[in-house]
């Protein structure tokens, strides 16, 4: 049994595919509820019914379970769980990564995964806590290395493993990490500890985290980025180019009384309405819910509804092209997420080689949006205009007659600046949805015209641009005549 991912779109770093396991296949992005047989909260089979393809469970709980390691090693791990769809089986590392220990080694782990059925195991990695020091991380990234290593001498080639990515908080050691694990053969590469910088708001962390690790992970790859449970920052995510998540917050926040949306969560305590259309909150007031004798499992499927949904509508997103909308809609949920979405925004070159060509629309949304993929590429492709020696840049309608003073006229439209009348209906022109112009798109605007300025020495260029931008551009291009 082999793991392959195919991709079929395309956004910003986002895509939607299709993973393979054997012969099971799901679409992604894609969540992967968490699973604990001893708590069920949700049965397996419930959430097959959900719509749920793939799911996650943690083989070191059924190593050491009286209960269910013997039913799993006679019957498989599929039939104990009654989920007939994808199963992956973390190793042990989170109980690592908190216990400090496990009883239990990378090959045991990887024979007993192997054991019980799982389609997707995991060698039990070294999960580095981000403010580990480099000289420690190094040595348990090596660790980690030398057990994936041993996971492929084990199981054999071809075998359905996970190469978990580690590198703490370290850019350099996470890129190199991915690019091993690529060398090695490995398609589908989770990122993994980086729940604390999640559970502490640490978002631009975490984007360059996973930045790194996806600069040296093959583009082919899938990749799950382990334990992020809330919905809000899903969509930031993918469009870094994360495939997988796996969720336990669905049951952990149900627990807590927390009821999840996709903007935050709330205790269900201060609520007095259920702002959602799920069937259970349909089917129950917020008093009816708080005084239900199952009230966690209630929660729970609520919350697992909404973030299935999430999913859901992030692969609708990327199929029309309007990612960037969602991420800003989702980042601004929260400080710390508009802090890690304007971190992301500083990757714009890198994300500018995947982006896609043509989209449905470019929905200004502030400052933010003038750093998008869509205004650099826009801007890198000004040189390409053919103008002649008299350049004009008019802010204003082009007059009915034309302008016959110059041999080459061209339109603003900030952010991106300058364009023939040609491209008006052509994207992102003629798709951009602006509010009343303001000061940073007309200066990113400005770049654009510069950009033409730079591309052709020998022509002379004037902008019209009256009295109410001409400061700006004055300021952005002394060389330029203004009118």
């Amino acid at each position: 049994m082999s793991i392959s991912f195919e991709i079929l779109e395309e956004d910003i770093f986002g895509r939607s595919g299709r993973l393979k396991v054997g012969e099971k296949i799901i679409k992604t992005p894609a969540l992967l509820p968490v699973v604990n047989p001893h708590l069920p909260l949700i049965t397996p089979a419930e959430m097959k019914s959900m719509g749920v393809g793939a799911l996650i469970t943690n083989a070191y709980i059924f190593y050491r379970s009286a209960e269910f390691r013997e039913p799993a090693l006679l019957r498989g791990l599929h039939e104990v769980l009654g989920f007939d769809g994808i199963i992956m089986t973390d190793s042990g590392s989170f109980q690592l990564s908190v216990y400090g220990d496990v009883e239990v080694s990378n090959r045991d782990t990887l024979l007993f995964q192997r054991s019980i059925g799982s389609d997707i195991i995991v060698p039990l990695d070294i999960p580095t806590h981000p403010d580990t020091s480099r000289e420690q991380t190094e040595k348990e990234m090596e660790i980690t290395m030398e057990r994936l290593r041993e996971a492929t001498d084990i199981l054999g080639p071809g075998a359905p493993l996970a190469a978990p990515i580690q590198g703490g908080s370290f850019p350099d050691l996470r890129e190199q990490a991915g690019r091993m694990a690529g060398e090695m053969g490995f398609t589908f590469t989770p990122i993994g500890a980086v729940v604390p910088l999640m559970e502490s708001y640490r978002y631009e962390d975490l984007v360059r985290v996973v930045m790194a690790a996806k600069k040296g992970i093959p583009s082919s790859a899938c990749v799950h980025l382990f334990g992020a449970g809330h919905p809000v920052m899903f969509a930031l995510a993918v469009a870094m180019g994360c495939d997988l998540f796996d969720s336990a917050a669905y049951a952990l926040y149900a627990k807590e009384g927390r009821y999840l949306t996709t903007h935050g969560s709330k205790k269900l305590a201060e609520l007095s309405e259920l702002p959602c259309s799920c069937e259970v909150c349909r089917c129950h007031s917020a008093d009816e819910m708080r005084a239900s004798p199952e009230k966690i499992r209630l929660l729970a499927r609520h919350n697992l509804i909404v973030t299935l949904t999430e999913i859901s509508r992030i692969r609708q997103a990327i199929s029309d092209g309007v990612l960037w909308e969602l991420v800003d809609e989702r980042c601004r949920s929260h400080p710390r997420l508009l802090r890690g979405y304007r971190t992301l925004l500083s990757y714009t070159e890198e994300l500018e080689t995947r982006d896609r060509v043509s989209k449905r629309r470019f929905f200004y949304r502030g400052d933010e949006s003038c750093r998008r993929t869509e205004v650099l590429r826009y801007q890198q492709s000004i040189h390409r205009f053919l103008v002649g020696t008299r350049v004009l840049v008019t802010f204003d309608r082009l007059p009915p007659g034309g302008v016959p003073d110059y041999d080459t006229v061209l339109l603003f439209r900030p952010p991106f600046g300058p364009y023939p009348v040609e491209l008006k209906e052509t994207f992102p022109i003629g798709q951009c949805e602006l509010p009343e112009w303001d000061e940073e798109m007309v200066v990113t605007g400005c770049k654009g015209i510069r950009a033409l300025i730079d591309a052709n020495p020998g022509s002379t260029v004037t902008v019209r641009c009256g009295s109410e931008w001409s400061a700006i551009v004055a300021m952005e291009l002394p060389e330029v005549t203004i009118e």
